[in-house]
């Protein structure tokens, strides 16, 4: 009996040892890439040591294919939303690396009971930039830009240095940031700059699975678990789909000059504070006509980072988003280092989007965009310029 069983336990291990066998893929180097369908593209660094090694995907609104690739060798996914896949990458014939590909959780706050309308006062300034006062660790007080093209929370080197006494670890701790009557967990980041008179900027992403107002007429923020009704039923609303690249989101819009037309993705960018900016790249390929453009002026900006981006301001005829049409806009051009890791993207930013009473849906994946008191203001370009 005792050896029947022995046989038996053994027969039930190895079966279950190769229900759980994983794909292997093999490689003699420990640089990869990871590419998702949509062209993006990530270097990867094979670590023996990390178990499992996880790479973690853009916000999939569906199904996408996901390619891990080594030097030798290589293997593809069908990914859907909220799943994950695991495989095993063998290093130079002896060395085996679980890994594991995953697409971000699904979040919908939607059902929660009672209802979340969090309104919290919003201010702008001359700088179009957007802020809300909020609490980080339950200690500092401070002015947050909220940048729709970030995520987590960033603090400028001189306000982690000067101004924080929580003293925060970067990069790998979860701290709370109240924002209004709601608390969220995020990370601590660094960076050279942020918008003006704001100490640091925290991302969309803090309110995914929920919908963030942003209304300028009534100068409040308001975060909701789910979205007003009015909203689908206003007529002037203008319904925008979102595209999610690289963690953060784009939206369709339409840019035309000397009747010819360019539609592609901008970055929906809150914390860009200029009108839009435009990839070299890009209208190269559309073959659209810059040197019809009047030249307002050419200067040298810089990123997040510190980094200098030589830009040209040029007028542009007509910037189309959703169903509206915006004239004689003056926008960038990038001529250089590119803001957005490398990739070549438009920007829609804040002096621009400022003009729309607005409905981020971080459910259904939607922006709501309204006209509100802003929308027939100059532009600073314009201004400075004495048009």
């Amino acid at each position: 009996m005792k050896q029947l069983l022995i046989i038996a336990l053994t027969f039930l291990s190895t079966a279950a040892f190769s229900q759980k066998q994983l794909p292997i893929v093999k490689a003699n180097s420990k640089t990869a890439k990871i590419l998702e369908e949509d062209g993006l593209v990530k270097g990867w660094n094979i670590d023996p040591k990390t178990n499992p090694d996880v790479f973690i995907t853009t916000k999939l609104v569906k199904a996408k294919t996901v390619k891990f690739k080594t030097d030798i060798d290589s293997i593809t996914f069908k990914l859907k939303p909220g799943e994950k896949k695991d495989f095993m990458v063998l290093l130079n014939g002896k060395d085996s690396c679980y890994t594991q590909i995953a697409s971000p959780e699904i979040k919908n706050f939607s059902k929660i009971k009672p209802e979340i309308h969090d309104s919290i006062s919003l201010f702008i300034n001359s700088e179009s930039t957007i802020y809300v006062k909020s609490v980080f660790n339950k200690i500092d007080t401070l002015n947050l830009n909220f940048d729709s093209g970030t995520t987590e929370l960033v603090f400028t080197n001189n306000v982690l240095k000067n101004k924080i006494k929580s003293n925060p670890k970067l990069y790998d701790t979860y701290y709370n940031l109240n924002i209004g009557n709601s608390e969220y967990k995020t990370k601590v980041y660094p960076a050279e700059l942020t918008g003006t008179g704001t100490d640091g900027r925290f991302g969309w992403d803090l309110f995914d699975g929920k919908i963030v107002e942003l209304n300028y007429d009534q100068n409040v923020m308001v975060v909701h678990s789910v979205l007003p009704k009015h909203v689908t039923k206003d007529k002037s609303f203008s319904k925008l789909n979102i595209k999610y690249f690289s963690s953060l989101f784009l939206v369709e819009s339409t840019i035309e000059q000397n009747g010819l037309k360019n539609t592609d993705w901008f970055l929906f960018d809150t914390g860009y504070h200029r009108t839009a900016m435009l990839d070299n790249d890009l209208l190269k390929t559309g073959n659209f006509p810059t040197d019809k453009m009047d030249v307002i002026k050419k200067v040298m900006m810089h990123g997040a980072t510190g980094n200098e981006i030589p830009v040209i301001t040029a007028s542009l005829q007509t910037l189309k988003i959703g169903k509206y049409d915006l004239k004689d806009v003056p926008v960038q051009l990038i001529t250089g280092n590119k803001p957005l890791r490398g990739a070549n993207i438009h920007i829609l930013g804040n002096e621009v989007l400022k003009r729309f009473n607005t409905f981020l849906d971080f459910q259904n994946n939607v922006i709501y965009l309204k006209p509100n008191h802003f929308y027939s203001d100059g532009y600073v370009e314009q201004k400075k310029s004495g048009a």
